[in-house]
């Protein structure tokens, strides 16, 4: 069992249901695009947040983006980790249909993939910045092709791949995550294994 001192924040019950095997820590889910319609489930979130860091942890297609960039816009203080599901393609048993995007939600996530994305999320092993304190910017993803250049598309591609975090991450999203979880070190390590194998 992870144990977490904030409040874990995914899209349904089943999403719940599957994570509350999984980690200690209360569990709010935002019921969709219900959140968005709901001041109660809102002032609640905001509640957490006041006591402690709040866990984003959505699907990774677009209405999990929608959903998770919404929570920040009205958590613009808080302590929020955000826990990434890479893009996995199939369908959860119990549904008919594939999704809009053909990926798994949370709830169709095997535990190891769950595992691993709360440990690069900093949750269940240490919370917070690593020991390597130089911080990666903007200009490190441009200067390694990552940002602004005519491969850049395709290198970035690559370096989520690697990383096993959703396809369609902002630029600053993956900065934070590159800040919380990986490091200066490491992604100097992964940008020379990518862009050195063009």
């Amino acid at each position: 069992m992870i144990s977490f001192e904030g409040a874990l924040i995914c899209e349904g019950k089943y999403d719940k249901i599957k994570l509350a095997n999984m980690i200690d820590c209360p569990i709010i889910t935002t019921d969709g695009f219900g959140v968005f319609k709901s001041p109660e489930k809102r002032e609640l979130i905001k509640r957490y947040a006041k006591i402690g860091p709040v866990a984003i942890l959505t699907d990774s297609d677009s209405a999990g983006f929608k959903i998770r960039n919404y929570i920040k816009g009205f958590l613009p203080k808080a302590e929020i980790i955000n826990v990434y599901i890479p893009d996995v393609y199939g369908k959860e048993s119990r549904k008919r249909e594939p999704s809009a995007e053909g990926k798994l939600g949370v709830e169709g996530m095997s535990e190891k993939i769950l595992s691993d994305a709360f440990k690069k999320a900093g949750i269940g092993i240490k919370c917070g910045a690593l020991p390597d304190k130089k911080r990666i910017e903007r200009i490190d993803l441009y200067s390694d092709g990552f940002f602004g250049g005519p491969d850049s598309s395709y290198l970035r591609a690559r370096l989520l791949k690697e990383l096993d975090l959703p396809g369609r991450l902002s630029t600053s999203g993956l900065l934070d995550f590159l800040n919380a979880a990986v490091g200066h070190e490491k992604y100097k390590e992964l940008a020379e294994k990518i862009t050195g194998s063009r």
